[in-house]
């Protein structure tokens, strides 16, 4: 699971909107302007019959400062992303 989710700077984060943009996902904010330092992203390729598709997660970052439920308390009710 991405650690942004759980990160204080989740909604003003450049590497976590990259990552909303390739999940399809809709912004939490569409003029991001925090660079973190040194993330790490993991992607996960899958393929199924003539599908391929691609998983990509921060699970890294020097940056990361906990703020446990962040990304919940900003989409009240929608379910975390995995």
């Amino acid at each position: 699971m991405c650690i942004c989710v759980n990160c204080h700077y989740v909604d003003n984060c450049l590497t976590y909107h990259a990552v909303e943009g390739q999940h399809q996902q809709p912004h939490l904010t569409e003029t991001p302007t925090f660079e973190p330092t040194e993330p790490t992203i993991n992607v996960n390729i899958r393929s199924h019959s003539d599908e391929i598709e691609m998983e990509w997660d921060v699970v890294g970052c020097a940056s990361f400062t906990a703020d446990s439920g962040k990304w919940s308390r900003l989409r009240p009710g929608e379910l975390i992303p995995t």
